[in-house]
């Protein structure tokens, strides 16, 4: 079957890259490790014999096997989400061909905000299901007014034009949002715990609303990837190779919205996730997009639910909320990208 976003493109050779298979077991396991934790620590830590029980046998009803299943929910949650970001990362990084792009650098999540908080405002929604298609549409909308800001002049959609029409379009949003807000205390309340970015309210309903989204957004990060490595060699390579390059932006875009649109809705804005998640990956495997992208889904996952753990153990007896332990590790991280890299292109 012809990948839809190639047109006459030859299969490319397929290499795995060296430390594939280690990394990708070295992944499985961190992603034991994280589930573990998320389940074993909190306002109160358990056990494994609770743990066991509480995953393996209904039938026991103590106080710690009951606290587990409640926290398999949000174990679930927080692995999605971690996947979500790191793909959305990846997506927008190669769409754009900038190496520090990511949903929060580039003012997605504040428009997915925006849009969140105009509902709970004006149109009185409360449930996810409302949520998630006012954040897809911030989202989309956000991510199309950025690209086609940072596109204008003579030298196209560079990676620092793209990063300050991020930057500027987050900083006007958020203005809006504070405009919204603060005559409004009701509307603060709802949304005050949300803007934070956190898994807590990871819940089995959470988790169905956000599986389709999560299901459609890596199917088109996957087949996106053979023609993304194409697009990095520049527009007219691109399309010398068959690649239909405005049909392949549509698609990838649209997947890195519906990732990062979705997981914005339910968990408020996190960032710093794909970010991370990207450049561990390209760092270890290369730039080959047909294997980043699947295993930053991998990093996404594992740095989110190890983040959740840490603002459950750093801010016990309560916790500190997921995005801030994102952004206190990812600041630097983008600070020390901008320096090194000078921001070239990918």
């Amino acid at each position: 079957m012809t990948n839809p976003v190639i047109a006459k493109q030859k299969p490319l050779n397929f290499h795995f890259p060296k430390y594939f298979w280690a990394v990708l077991a070295g992944s499985l396991v961190l992603i034991a490790l994280s589930s573990i934790a998320s389940l074993a620590y909190g306002s109160r830590s358990v056990g494994l014999q609770e743990i066991m029980d509480g995953l393996f046998h209904p039938e026991v009803h103590s106080y710690g096997a009951d606290v587990v299943r409640k926290r398999v929910s949000r174990t679930v949650f927080s692995l999605f989400c971690g996947a979500a970001l790191g793909v959305s990362g990846a997506l927008m990084q190669s769409v754009t061909r900038n190496p520090i792009a990511d949903p929060s650098i580039l003012g997605v999540n504040t428009g997915a905000s925006l849009f969140v908080v105009c509902g709970i405002a004006f149109l009185h929604i409360s449930t996810a299901s409302q949520y998630i298609w006012l954040a897809l549409a911030g989202a989309a909308i956000t991510a199309a007014f950025v690209f086609g800001i940072g596109s204008l002049g003579r030298s196209g959609a560079t990676p620092i034009k793209l990063v300050l029409a991020g930057a500027a379009t987050s900083a006007a949003l958020s203005s809006l949002v504070l405009a919204i807000l603060i005559p409004r205390s009701n509307v603060m309340d709802q949304f005050r715990f949300w803007q934070v970015g956190s898994v807590g309210s990871g819940s089995w309903s959470a988790v169905s609303t956000f599986a389709p989204f999560l299901i459609v957004g890596l199917f088109l990060a996957i087949i996106s990837g053979p023609a993304l490595n194409a697009l990095a060699l520049g527009d007219d390579v691109a399309t010398s190779l068959g690649v239909r390059t405005g049909f392949l932006r549509v698609i990838a875009a649209l997947g890195a919205v519906l990732l990062c649109g979705a997981s914005t809705a339910l968990a408020g804005p996190i960032g710093f996730i794909g970010l991370l998640a990207t450049h561990v990956m390209r760092l270890i495997l290369g730039p080959d997009l047909r294997f980043v992208i699947p295993m930053s889904a991998l990093a996404g996952a594992i740095i989110l639910t190890f983040s959740d753990v840490a603002g459950r153990l750093l801010g016990s007896p309560g916790e500190l909320e997921v995005g801030v332990i994102t952004a206190f590790i990812g600041a630097p991280l983008l600070i020390l990208l901008a320096m090194k890299s000078k921001v070239r292109s990918l």
